[in-house]
């Protein structure tokens, strides 16, 4: 067993400067989602990370240092059930949380493990987004507030043409019905430790995911760092898909056309290589 090292120490002013500065860095993105949420007003890309993921405005907002950091003078009742007192202040205690969460924290390294230790493919081209509208009305999509680019007939067709090579259990279940026997797998719950890889979208937008299932052993900024990937990719996500979201100053990227595909792929390849980065320092965040 290694030997547990001394908590880096954090004086008063150092950490409750990154705790104003990450709840800023929160706000900029929540302001936005709740004020439109008190008008009931829906935003098919900005509101999407809210919507899906279920952690909450408020959590996102909450500021943890992350495990093996001393605050000084800080009162463990400010910071809730997973700290306890110091001589000086307050840490978290790792392993209360690590003893109550083990299963959870054991699968989800090993998904990160596992993903990070495969080849990224980037030929999907987004057509995940459209198989979950294939060969549906305008009634029955999910966004059903904003039209296709393409007719239905259209929209269809290019499905058909391009095939779907899509590896991601969560956005493989939302394809409609007829569009799942395109896809060149069937990726499952039980499977999806041999399926995600690191190309992915979906697989990079979830670092997020895993980000705040980690926490409080991550700290904040990581989980903000994650949520920010994942907006970013959600942005590409909705631009290269069949709807027509330009009216919301998102240009589509075509990706029906040969220039769209590769401007697609130099984007993915561009995440791909961010979320190297935030799936090694969460690797790093629970070492096995």
């Amino acid at each position: 067993m290694t030997a547990a090292l001394a908590p880096a120490v954090l004086d008063v002013a150092a950490w409750q400067a990154r705790r104003r500065a990450h709840e800023d860095r929160a706000d900029a993105w929540l302001t936005p989602h709740l004020a439109r949420r008190r008008r009931g007003e829906r935003h098919p890309v900005a509101d999407f990370l809210f919507t899906y993921y279920s952690h909450r405005p408020a959590q996102l907002r909450r500021w943890h240092p992350g495990a093996g950091v001393e605050l000084r003078g800080a009162d463990p009742a400010d910071f809730g059930r997973d700290y306890r007192a110091t001589a000086a202040g307050v840490t978290l205690d790792t392993e209360g949380v690590r003893a109550r969460r083990g299963e959870s924290i054991v699968w989800i390294r090993s998904l990160l493990a596992a993903t990070a230790g495969r080849p990224a493919h980037f030929g999907c081209f987004g057509m995940h987004e459209w198989a979950m509208v294939y060969r549906q009305t305008q009634e029955e999509l999910r966004h059903n507030a904003w039209p296709l680019r393409l007719t239905p007939e259209r929209t269809a067709a290019v499905v058909e043409e391009r095939g779907v090579r899509c590896s991601h259990f969560d956005a493989f279940r939302f394809f409609t019905a007829p569009a799942r026997p395109l896809n060149l797998l069937t990726p499952t719950r039980e499977t999806q430790h041999a399926h995600e890889q690191p190309g992915c979208l979906h697989a990079n937008m979830d670092l997020y995911k895993w980000a705040y299932k980690l926490s409080p052993l991550v700290s904040s900024e990581l989980v903000g760092d994650a949520f920010a990937l994942a907006r970013d990719i959600r942005t590409l996500d909705m631009r290269a898909s069949p709807y027509d979201l330009a009216a919301l100053g998102y240009p589509p990227v075509r990706v029906e056309t040969a220039e769209g595909r590769a401007e697609y792929a130099v984007a993915q390849r561009g995440f791909a290589d961010r979320a190297a980065v935030l799936r090694d320092r969460l690797l790093a965040a629970v070492p096995a």
